[in-house]
């Protein structure tokens, strides 16, 4: 009788244990399902830093593996001849400046008062002149002097009353001032002198370095001594932001990422820390891939490449360094523009 009990409860405790065994296992598929892992290496952008000038650098202010902010200077050229050309300028844009002052205010009251007296004399000499000559013509008639004396008489007063007329014409044009013919001139030369003078001071300006980004000094390349030139770097500079991971997705994965995807972040450096990290850019074309991850499985494969951002706010993720991605799949749409917000909130 007992037997004949027992045998059935087996069964149901058989079944029970098949239906939990297939649950978890469901289960533990939807799971794995649900998460996506990628591997790849944490890559950031270097700058080559140049002076941009041509002379011998005088300061170099930072080593390698300095931590530098935006606008902090790192290096100075010799600058005095530099600093000497820009006086030189800014003593031609100065004499340029009251040539031009000097033309726009016109003549002086002092200048005016001289050419209408010189007018005047001029009249008085030409009248004199004239009378002169009419007296003589008289005593010609009247044959008491030689007709040339009267001849002389009549040069004369025409020379007076050209110097009459010509100092006439003079005190019009004192009277009118420079012309503007004049004037645009010393505008466009003092504009010139100013051109040449901003000029002078951008190469002074230029003959400091500052970094242009948040980030590591690299390499120091130059030193104090060397000769600088634009096509010469003097720092190589790795910006900490932006820092990502690169990574490649096949074909068939890469439906399930998008681009604003949170993601986690993961080293052997650090074992158990897990950094915040976003789906930043997904390649638009297949490429084959690459022989840093292809294995004999997977070397002929097409892949995508994807870059997520990360959350480094220590400065603990360095350049080339192995890194796990791990996405969940089951997040809600990602809005793209709010990506970077995963940092601010961690």
């Amino acid at each position: 009788m007992k037997r004949k009990i027992f045998i059935p409860v087996l069964a149901i405790a058989l079944a029970g244990a098949g239906g939990a065994g297939y649950w978890r296992s469901q289960h533990d598929q939807t799971a794995a399902t649900a998460l996506l892992s990628l591997y790849g290496n944490v890559d950031v952008r270097q700058v080559q830093l140049a002076f941009n000038g041509s002379e011998r650098i005088d300061k170099m202010q930072v080593q390698e593996g300095s931590l530098v902010s935006k606008g902090e200077l790192l290096g100075m050229l010799d600058s005095q001849r530099l600093s000497q050309n820009v006086d030189l300028r800014q003593a031609q844009v100065n004499v340029a400046q009251q040539a031009l002052t000097r033309l726009e205010t016109g003549n002086r009251p002092e200048e005016i008062r001289k050419a209408q007296a010189d007018a005047t004399a001029a009249k008085i000499d030409a009248d004199n002149a004239a009378r002169t000559y009419q007296r003589l013509t008289e005593l010609v008639k009247q044959h008491f002097i030689a007709s040339q004396q009267a001849d002389n008489a009549k040069s004369a007063a025409d020379a007076a009353q050209a110097r009459s007329n010509a100092t006439h014409e003079l005190l019009k044009l004192t009277l009118l001032g420079p012309r503007k013919e004049d004037i645009a001139a010393a505008k466009a030369t003092l504009q010139a002198n100013s051109a040449s003078l901003a000029i002078a001071r951008k190469d002074l300006a230029d003959a400091s370095l500052y970094a242009p980004a948040d980030g590591i000094i690299q390499d120091r390349i130059l030193e104090p001594g060397d000769m600088a030139s634009p096509q010469r770097p003097v720092y190589t500079l790795a910006l900490t932001d932006p820092v990502w991971v690169r990574a490649y997705v096949s074909g068939p994965e890469l439906g399930k990422i998008k681009p604003g995807m949170r993601a986690e972040i993961s080293t052997d450096s650090f074992p158990g820390k897990r950094y915040d990290g976003w789906v930043g850019y997904i390649s638009p074309s297949a490429e084959f891939t690459p022989k840093s991850v292809e294995t004999t499985e997977v070397r002929s494969n097409l892949v995508y490449q994807v870059r997520i951002f990360a959350c480094n706010a220590q400065n603990e993720l360095r350049l080339g360094m192995p890194a796990t991605i791990t996405i969940h799949l089951d997040q809600p749409s990602p809005n793209t523009a709010d990506g970077k917000s995963a940092c601010s909130k961690s």
